[in-house]
């Protein structure tokens, strides 16, 4: 079959079995080609091949509703319901996504980025469905890292009692993007190797099978093997109400279909329990499936990624929180599951005793760390800005309101590129705002990095939130000293002139490159909150016109925080903010899109000369 031909599932319930297994080799096929060109997310993919084959065999989309938590997964999805052609656009400025897209297809009845939002999603489709009066299922396909959200509980819990039939796929590979830790993960671990339902089953028929009358009972007292399968193979879903079916080798098409055909026919809410492996049929990716989980272009035939010459920021980070933590042992880290992705495989290694990774968890790993950091340790909880929304009150409630001398890294801050708008790192600058006694820095390079961290560790002891971009720089290790908070630096001061640009990160590194020497100020406001007094009434003596240069959302942003000072101070200064309208940011390259939204350099320098009519 060409798999770019593919229009919709309709043609799998004709496939024999042999035939359905041929394609699961295509696709798989297919993934790595497409993925080795475009990057994306992989070992995740190859892994739910079988599934979703089985799932489209047995169901009917779009009339039955496929919710994929987090939706990186859903590429084998993607290429049955037709997006099999646009392969090659894949994560690309105007091509299809990594995750489902309402937009996208018919196919996509929900969307994400984040974990643990599927079964609520799933439940919330079958209460409406129920409420008009329809019939399809509701499917939520969930990864056994994901249940460990606490979102996801909340559903299991509220399926009792809203009474609605949802069918819950767990797929369960031992994995989220590390190895899954917490009682939850040993619980599974159990199920996957106790065989005790289906040995007492057996046992059950043997004895019953020895008598007439045990044969009679066995035969007709349905609800007497209820009871005993739910003695049996009693467990938290069970409890919950929620009939279990499992462990399903998630390989194996004939089970997956003729669990999936139970699950369908069941008058109740169920769970199949399905066992894959990631990485499933690319050796490299199953050998080490978290180095395989997102990728970028990669050689598919050597199984090799490409390596930057120079480490990520995330390295930097941890790699200064490392010594930190060697000379200091009041200094805790902790991760929501990102042991990988903050680079902090160095610091669990050397220090297991103050290191925590508490699972997808970004809510309970802050309020954590505040209750740790109340006991006179100082603690460092590095995470995706994009997560940390997800842990806004606890921050709000907790973390600040206590005044708890937490250091967060805010990772991935700014716009990441091709993972799109549910990952862009845009907001936490304005929601962490407004939120009292907490301190939002950025670092313009490796050594002003290292010395913020300093400075959050050692000269200060209230909240500090240092940003971090997606990017690679160089790193050496410099000698430590305190930025006091709340203070800027002219990287440019022009004698008498009247132009001053104000940037933060490696934003005001470019602009330095491109207008040193030029007859324009140049001010690194590494402090976004609380901001330099003192260089902005400097400002205003000497009456600036000033461009705010940001690449994250304008609102409640630095210009914002200037502007409020300017209006109190009743200033005449003019002032120009840049940054992103009140929008949401596509998928793409991160240079790409920035030209897109006019945040790119070129842009910039451009509306920058005009601005100050500056001479080119």
């Amino acid at each position: 079959m060409e798999i770019s031909n593919i229009k919709n599932p309709n043609f799998l319930k004709k496939l024999d079995k042999q035939e359905l297994e041929d394609l699961c080799e295509e696709i798989r096929t297919f993934i790595i080609d497409n993925v080795s060109e475009t990057g994306g997310h992989l070992a995740s993919n190859l892994g739910a091949v079988e599934l979703t084959v089985a799932l489209h065999y047995v169901f009917n989309s779009p009339y039955d509703k496929f919710i994929f938590d987090v939706g990186h997964q859903s590429y084998t999805h993607k290429i049955l319901t037709g997006r099999a052609s646009e392969f090659g656009t894949l994560r690309q400025l105007g091509g299809i996504s990594g995750y489902q897209k309402r937009c996208e297809s018919e196919h996509d009845p929900f969307e994400a980025g984040h974990t643990s939002t599927s079964i609520a999603a799933a439940l919330g489709f079958a209460y409406a469905r129920d409420l008009n009066k329809e019939k399809y299922d509701c499917l939520a396909i969930i990864g056994d890292g994901s249940l460990t959200g606490g979102l996801a509980f909340e559903a299991l819990n509220n399926i009792e009692n809203l009474k609605s039939k949802v069918i819950i796929i767990l797929n369960d590979n031992e994995m989220s993007i590390s190895r899954n830790v917490g009682g939850l993960s040993k619980f599974l671990k159990g199920i996957r190797m106790s065989s005790s339902y289906d040995l007492a089953k057996k046992s059950y028929k043997e004895i019953l099978s020895l008598t007439k009358i045990g044969t009679k009972i066995y035969n007709t007292s349905s609800k007497a093997k209820d009871e005993f399968k739910k003695k049996i193979n009693s467990n938290i879903f069970t409890n919950l109400d929620i009939d279990y079916l499992g462990p399903i080798d998630g390989h194996n098409i004939d089970e997956l279909i003729k669990a999936f055909g139970k699950a369908r026919d069941s008058k109740n809410s169920i769970l199949v329990h399905v066992i894959t492996k990631k990485g499933k049929g690319y050796l490299p990716a199953e050998e080490n499936s978290s180095t395989w989980h997102g990728v970028g272009h990669f050689d598919k035939v050597n199984g090799t990624l490409p390596k930057s010459n120079k480490p990520s920021i995330s390295e930097i980070v941890s790699n200064t929180v490392h010594e930190f933590m060697e000379k200091d042992e009041d200094i805790v880290t902790i991760t929501p599951a990102m042991i990988g992705g903050s680079k902090l495989e160095k610091i669990f290694a050397d220090f297991p005793n103050r290191s925590i990774d508490t699972g997808i968890t970004e809510s309970f790993a802050t309020t954590l760390a505040c209750a740790i950091s109340l006991n006179n340790k100082k603690v460092f909880l590095p995470i995706y800005s994009s997560f940390l929304q997800r842990a806004y009150d606890n921050i709000n409630h907790d973390i600040a309101r206590m005044n708890a001398h937490v250091v967060i890294g805010i990772d991935r801050a700014g716009i990441v590129g091709e993972d799109g708008d549910t990952h862009h790192g845009i907001f936490d600058i304005s929601f962490l705002n407004s939120i009292p006694n907490l301190v939002i820095a950025m670092g313009k390079d490796n050594e002003e990095i290292r010395n913020l961290l300093y400075t959050g560790f050692y000269k200060q002891d209230r909240p500090f939130c240092i940003r971090y971009e997606r990017a690679s720089m160089e790193f050496s290790k410099t000698p430590f000293r305190e930025i006091k908070v709340g203070t800027w630096e002219y990287l440019q001061k022009i004698e008498d002139c009247k132009n001053t640009i104000v940037s933060y990160g490696t934003d005001v590194t470019k602009i330095y490159e491109e207008f040193k020497d030029k007859n324009v100020n140049i001010v690194n406001a590494r402090y976004i909150k609380p901001i330099d007094k003192n260089i902005l009434k400097e400002l205003i003596a000497t009456n600036q016109k000033i461009y705010v240069y940001e690449t994250n959302i304008k609102t409640n942003g630095l210009g914002t925080n200037i502007l409020e000072y300017f209006n109190y101070k009743e200033a005449p200064n003019k002032v120009k903010l840049t940054g992103i309208d009140n929008s949401y940011v596509k998928h793409g390259n991160v240079e790409l899109l920035k030209k897109q939204i006019k945040l790119d350099i070129d842009f910039i320098k451009d509306d920058i000369i005009e601005y100050f009519n500056l001479e080119k």
